[in-house]
């Protein structure tokens, strides 16, 4: 048994316990590929260009999709951030506390709660994302744009697919 296996190792071993199953190995690769990917680019991320501004890779997200609606009602952030609303909470404090996000009421309903980015959280946005983004251009640099392009739309069919399964 090896301790850490490489790509190549996973796949490998992958390969002959799915294929022994009688299984769909190719929409095994495809599906533990991007939870790779994915998992790859939030630790990368996290350490590389968030960790220096004490902000986690949920906070950031909740604080991304704040910024780029302009505020948002609390049940929708949640799950425009992928994150139940519990969790959402506990980030919402902790942004609070660090002067980037605020709450209120909404104007036609108290009861419904808003969030909206600070003028700090603003220009932590503003700091922070072309770093972010530079960060994304770097991670995609080995493919061509066109391959870059066909890789979005693949991921966007992926997540339509769920959509059309989860809300008939």
């Amino acid at each position: 048994m090896k301790d850490h296996p490489n790509l190549a190792e996973t796949e490998q071993a992958m390969r002959q316990y799915v294929e022994s199953l009688g299984l769909d190995f190719e929409a095994a690769m495809a599906v533990s590929s991007i939870y790779r990917a994915a998992n790859a680019v939030r630790s990368y991320a996290s350490n590389e260009v968030l960790r220096p501004y004490d902000l986690t890779w949920t906070g950031f997200v909740v604080l991304w999709v704040v910024w780029i609606f302009n505020g948002m009602e609390t049940r929708h952030a949640a799950e425009a951030a992928a994150i139940s609303k519990a969790t959402l909470t506990g980030v919402v404090k902790t942004l609070e506390g660090k002067g980037w996000i605020r709450k209120q009421g909404r104007e036609d309903d108290r009861r419904l709660v808003e969030i909206h980015l600070t003028a700090a959280g603003r220009r932590l946005m503003e700091e922070i994302y072309p770093r972010f983004n530079a960060m994304e251009a770097t991670l995609v640099a080995g493919l061509p744009r066109p391959s870059q392009g066909e890789m979005t739309e693949s991921l966007r069919e992926i997540v339509k697919t769920i959509e059309r399964i989860e809300r008939p």
